[in-house]
């Protein structure tokens, strides 16, 4: 399967539902790079259709890679005004993200600096608009990283075609049954680290705001997170490549981390501000069409039988109170497997087991969306 051949009008029918695009809203839509403009035209034409009102921006990410050349820093760290007043304008926002060079080389602490002024937008787009995020993969991504594009491909395709209302109510039901939890624990040979929710809200993303979607999350205690967790192995943020990534927590705070590739940089972003240190989210994936570890935080985040923390800003609707420009997702692959990044780990929400020793458990399968494809 390549781009060519995905039905463009049906995921932006998905999308459109998702946000809830209907008459006279007014809709801002991004795009990163030209190799997403099949996704952004069928949007496009489903707004209209609606008798929504779309305005398309061009927020290329190349054109980030020359402001990182030449910019002042203090330039850098503010929200580029045009995406700010986009924001205060839209009822609706949707942002679609090709997946393009995974790797930019730029000083860490501008490209750090970039992040602190997107943030301020996305923390606009968080509490001003019904909002999306869209993933679009690319060949360049594949060919960087070393994957079979018709897989990637296929897989991403795949993980769109669910009953998702369906899907929703079996998510929900599983969020419910966690909903007097105290603690989550995650775990593998190479460290333990114990999240508090108690009194916290788990709410089940299900064809809303991400796509691809498909994970359940929280919001975990701000001062009680404690333990170690390594992220063996590769993955992308900002154009910085991070490897074997480890992290100490004590009373909530990253009071120590290492990583044997992209440490400064690393080190900036957790420097963001006071909140940048703590955890504002922890989510499980649950889309099982989704199976091959990408590198992108955004689809690995969903893949069922991974978990992920976000340092930085909090989901409100979880009950978290942790404020910050930043909001950084980092994927934990607990599965066994050829498809999987890493070695078996486990996690477990009081005394349940949702993933044990790389296997997904009986209640986290039950909530899961889309089927894997066929080798």
């Amino acid at each position: 399967m390549t781009t060519s051949t995905i039905e463009w009008s049906r995921i932006a029918t998905l999308v459109a539902d998702g946000v809830g695009v209907r008459q006279g809203d007014k809709v801002s839509v991004f795009f990163t790079d030209g190799s997403a403009m099949d996704a952004v035209a069928a949007f496009i034409d489903e707004c209209w259709r609606r008798g929504a009102v779309p305005q398309v921006m061009a927020t290329d990410e190349r054109f980030d890679e020359s402001a990182l050349r030449w910019a002042d820093a203090a330039v850098l760290e503010q929200a580029p005004p045009l995406e700010v007043a986009a924001m205060e304008w839209s009822d609706v926002h949707v942002s679609f993200r090709a997946m393009t060079s995974p790797l930019v080389d730029i000083a860490p602490a501008r490209i750090a600096a970039l992040r602190h002024g997107r943030g301020i937008v996305s923390t606009l787009r968080w509490q001003g608009t019904r909002w999306a995020l869209v993933r679009v993969p690319t060949p360049t991504w594949a060919q960087a990283t070393g994957l079979e594009y018709e897989r990637l491909v296929a897989e991403w395709a795949a993980s769109f075609d669910a009953d998702w209302p369906e899907a929703a109510e079996r998510m929900d039901a599983l969020c419910a049954r966690l909903a007097g939890a105290r603690s989550v624990v995650i775990e593998d040979e190479w460290g333990r680290l114990e999240l508090p929710v108690a009194e916290r809200r788990w709410v089940a993303f299900s064809g809303e705001a991400n796509w691809p979607d498909g994970e359940i999350a929280t919001a975990p205690v701000e001062d009680g997170v404690r333990g170690v967790i390594r992220f063996p192995g590769t993955f992308y943020f900002a154009g910085v490549r991070v490897r074997d990534l480890e992290l100490t927590f004590e009373h909530g705070r990253v009071v120590r981390e290492t990583a044997t590739e992209g440490l400064a940089f690393v080190r900036e972003l957790l420097d963001t501000d006071g909140g940048s240190r703590r955890v504002g989210e922890l989510g499980i994936g649950t889309n099982a069409a989704l199976e091959t570890s990408t590198g992108d935080l955004l689809i690995d985040e969903k893949i069922l039988g991974t978990v992920h923390i976000a340092l930085g800003r909090a989901y409100p609707q979880c009950g978290g109170v942790n404020e910050s420009a930043l909001h950084w997702d980092i994927v934990k692959d607990l599965r066994t497997g050829a498809r999987a990044s890493a070695g078996a780990g486990s996690l477990s929400v009081d005394d349940e087991w949702l993933i044990r020793d790389g296997v997904v458990q009986p209640a986290l399968r039950e909530a899961s969306v889309a089927r894997p494809i066929a080798d």
